[in-house]
């Protein structure tokens, strides 16, 4: 029999991994293949941190099918065409299997190489296996995407279940004669300095699984913990979903089936994965989204250069304490709480007057979930220029909003020990303190002025 081609790109897995169980169930030999493809756009290659988290998961894909009787990663670096093309011709295979990718550059490569291999004689099976629902599934009454969350939440939620999850294939037979690279020979790790030295993460299906059990145990809290950076109250899956380790469909039915199903904390992760779905859809429908606003009036918003003030920020040295404490956070962990994101963007777009595209960049670069849809669409919603976005004049007081959600001081404490000896009252405007700390930089941005000039920016947009 002829042997088929399973192509793993952002869905490393087994279970619930259509492409595979399809190709699987045929019961030809297969060649379970990873592609690192160099023909990514440039800005839109993974960052390094996307990179340290791709070599831990495909050596655990590796080591999962190394369970299965002459099972192994078949690992190849170059052009994804060029790359299938040869294998099939060299095997004599006549399928390729996937699972769809999103991305504008990936529909745009996997349009024209479908049809390439079909013209080869090639068959081409291709899956949803990273969204509930297809982003064109899920539309208004005339047909159209929706550009605002709360409508398009309600007709997911009025849909028919998500499909059922399916099982890791039970037994796969493998064909023995491709060569491929050595993980080590991509040097996907950082090496001097190892940046990552103290990321606590543990990439790979079978932790993705374990974090979803530990997770919904617990999910009734959900609703209010996840605002609390001090606390573990968020899922920790973000990403596990990116790299395709744990599927949305395992996450929802797992939450669906919780006995705390019905609790605000359900309710809430349930609609977290909604707007997953619908920062998806966006992108989809909406290629330019990681470029360009949503909103076209910002095209002439005048953004300011503020180039030390960005090198500040990046590295957590604006003298606001609960913004260092994400961005120290971010480079310690190569993640940052949810809430902390949208305070740190904030103040990087609005405080600081920095477009938005520097901050998606960076973000980009030094986030273990970084996925293009969710990184532009958010910070497009931060800036108020995308979907469905906050108004450009909420600007988010990091004083106020670090007193809220970081009452006792925790989170910055961990993140920002110079201010360890701070008291309390003055722990997040330290500036204030009747002995500021020595140790600890004065901000960078009056608040009350970042906050006037934002505003007679935005005006000024208006009357253009």
């Amino acid at each position: 029999m002829k042997p088929i081609i399973v192509w793993f790109r952002q869905d490393l897995r087994l279970a619930d991994n259509p492409a595979l169980g399809f190709a699987a169930r045929s019961g030809r030999p297969l060649v379970c293949l990873y592609i690192l493809d160099d023909e990514t756009p440039g800005n839109w290659r993974w960052g390094g941190a996307a990179r340290w988290w791709l070599h831990h998961s495909l050596m655990a894909l590796g080591k999962t099918l190394n369970n299965h009787k002459g099972g192994r990663l078949v690992l190849r670096r170059g052009h994804a065409g060029k790359i299938l093309k040869s294998i099939a011709e060299e095997i004599g295979a006549d399928m390729v299997t996937w699972n769809r990718c999103y991305e504008p550059f990936a529909m745009t490569r996997d349009n024209v190489l479908k049809q390439e291999l079909i013209n080869d004689g090639i068959a081409v099976e291709s899956f949803n296996a990273s969204l509930l629902f297809e982003p064109w599934e899920i539309a208004t009454k005339q047909g159209r995407p929706f550009r605002v969350f709360t409508p398009f939440w309600k007709v997911l939620r009025e849909k028919t279940e998500p499909g059922k999850c399916h099982p890791a294939p039970r037994k796969l037979i493998f064909h023995q004669t491709v060569s491929g690279d050595d993980l080590g020979s991509w040097k996907l790790l950082p090496d001097k300095p190892d940046w990552a030295k103290s990321f606590d993460w543990v990439p790979g299906e079978a932790a993705a699984q374990r974090v979803l059990s530990s997770f919904v145990d617990g999910i009734a809290d959900y609703a209010g913990a996840r605002d609390i950076p001090g606390v573990d109250g968020t899922s920790r899956l973000s990403p596990h979903l990116n790299w395709g380790e744990i599927s949305p469909r395992q996450v929802w039915h797992a939450a669906k089936a919780s006995p705390h199903a019905r609790s605000l904390g359900a309710q809430a992760f349930l609609k977290e994965l909604g707007w997953r779905e619908f920062c998806a859809q966006l992108l989809f429908h909406n290629p330019d989204l990681p470029e360009e606003p949503f909103d076209k009036r910002f095209v002439k918003f005048p953004w300011r250069d503020g180039n030390d003030e960005f090198r500040a920020w990046t590295c957590g040295e604006t003298g606001i304490p609960i913004v260092d404490a994400g961005m120290r956070q971010l480079w310690r962990t190569g993640w940052m709480h949810n809430r902390v994101r949208m305070i740190v963007a904030s103040f990087l777009i609005k405080h600081l007057g920095i477009h938005w595209k520097h901050g998606e960049e960076w973000f980009w670069d030094t986030l273990v979930d970084a996925g293009l849809a969710n990184n532009a669409a958010n910070w497009q919603w931060v800036a108020g220029s995308g979907a469905d976005a906050a108004p450009f004049f909420r600007i988010f007081n990091p004083v106020l909003q670090g007193e809220k959600f970081d009452p006792d001081g925790r989170y910055v404490r961990h993140f920002v020990p110079e201010l360890n000896d701070i008291s309390g009252k003055y722990l997040h405007h330290p500036w204030d303190a009747p002995t500021p700390p020595r140790d600890y930089p004065a901000p960078i941005v009056d608040l009350a002025q970042g906050r006037m000039r934002a505003l007679k920016a935005f005006k000024a947009l208006g009357k253009g």
